[in-house]
């Protein structure tokens, strides 16, 4: 590494400190807020020394699915799930969370440790922790084997990315906000590097990274990408790279099938054979750091903002869960429905917005998607028949014209 690199590496580094920040919400809850993740001990062998976390509301989808949610840098699970609203959403759709959570001991900053090779081999460290916590989830609440998600914020976005690339047969899909693709750091410095830099890997690079965490030879799982256009703390570039990593593993084209805009936000995606959506990407114009927050389809909010829980018109957790399939709203008698309605409003009350102090905005670094209309799949079957009608109805879906 060059000496002015050295120089920018040590001048950022104190800034890491800032990070702390996203505490200020998780861990500066009033006293009279209760969280209803409740915490289970022996798990496992615990290699990565992780706490496991969970909520599972009383009913629950069928087949019962799992979304497993990896908080940010000097957050706390019950934190990040308040700020943004998955346990609420949980509720609603009868899904059961699980809900890892770092400790200072491992990081002081609380962040998972997701460019530490001990923390992100397959059967090793933390990503050992969190699918040991998996089976436990899938032994004590009969969850579906097929239906495992996980998503996450920056490092937790980033550690996204090491469980789908170390165990891509545990998870159905998964959904990455202000992370990094995997395997791009080893150390600190490299981790830095790739958080302020992203420089561009080639994607067939970028691809063997993932093939080479794992054995695996069946079917990969999906990904939703999301990223501010105006990130200073994980470069937007970021996104592009995951992106490239995935399309490169699915053997997709770069090019997007469909671009549109969302919410105001434009969102790509690309579709296999079949017309599934399989890669999806969202970038969100002029926001910073932090998880997307909004109204959803249903005109239901979900969390609260705080520090790096950043008002942007788009509910992220809704979409993500509307795109791991799972926004399907249980059936429960009318009573039943209100009283669920009454303790979800308990357990999870109003929260004022972080004086956080929000960055200005960056050049945006991950060029936005151009407006098109939707572009009508090649009517020839490429290896398998497509289904044209579904394709345009998804396409149509995805741009907010048909519900």
């Amino acid at each position: 590494m060059s000496l002015a690199n050295n120089v920018e590496f040590l001048r950022r580094l104190p800034k890491l400190n800032g990070i702390s920040g996203f505490g200020h919400f998780g861990k500066g809850l009033r006293p009279g807020l209760r969280s209803p993740l409740v915490e289970t001990a022996g798990f496992g062998t615990n290699p990565g020394g992780l706490r496991m976390l969970s909520f599972v509301p009383d009913q629950l989808q069928e087949p019962r699915p799992l979304v497993v949610v990896l908080h940010g840098c000097g957050q706390t699970a019950a934190g990040y799930d308040l700020g943004a609203g998955w346990s609420t959403l949980a509720k609603h759709y009868g899904l059961a969370l699980l809900m890892p959570e770092q400790q200072v001991a491992n990081n002081s900053q609380g962040c998972f440790n997701w460019f530490n090779p001990e923390d992100t081999a397959r059967d090793s460290g933390e990503a050992c922790s969190i699918r040991q916590m998996i089976a436990r989830m899938v032994a004590d609440h009969k969850i579906d084997p097929r239906r495992i998600f996980v998503t996450g914020l920056s490092a937790g976005g980033a550690m996204t990315s090491v469980m789908l690339a170390t165990y891509p047969e545990v998870f159905a899909a998964g959904a990455i906000i202000a992370g990094l693709p995997f395997g791009v750091a080893t150390n600190m410095r490299e981790a830095l590097n790739g958080m302020f830099q992203s420089p561009p890997r080639p994607a067939g690079e970028l691809g063997d990274l993932v093939r080479n965490a794992s054995n695996h030879k069946g079917r990969w799982p999906k990904l939703s990408v999301w990223h501010g256009s105006a990130d200073r703390m994980v470069n937007p570039a970021n996104a592009n790279e995951i992106v490239k990593q995935w399309l490169d593993v699915h053997q997709l084209p770069s090019a997007p099938m469909w671009e549109g805009i969302v919410d105001g936000h434009p969102h790509q995606i690309w579709w296999n054979a079949d017309g599934e959506t399989i890669v999806e990407s969202y970038t969100i114009t002029d926001m910073a750091h932090g998880t997307p927050l909004g109204t959803a389809d249903n005109d239901e909010r979900y969390g609260a903002q705080g520090a790096f829980l950043i008002e942007a018109g788009i509910s992220s957790s809704y979409h993500i869960a509307n795109f791991f399939g799972l926004t399907e709203r249980i059936h429960q008698p009318p009573e039943a429905a209100k009283e669920t309605s009454r303790e979800s409003a308990k357990a999870i009350p109003a929260i004022a917005a972080s004086s956080a102090t929000m960055p200005d905005l960056a050049q945006v670094l991950w060029p936005l998607a151009t407006l098109q209309r939707p572009v009508e799949p090649p009517r020839e079957p490429r290896r398998r028949g497509i289904d044209v009608g579904a394709v345009i109805t998804r396409a149509l879906t995805a741009a907010g014209l048909m519900k």
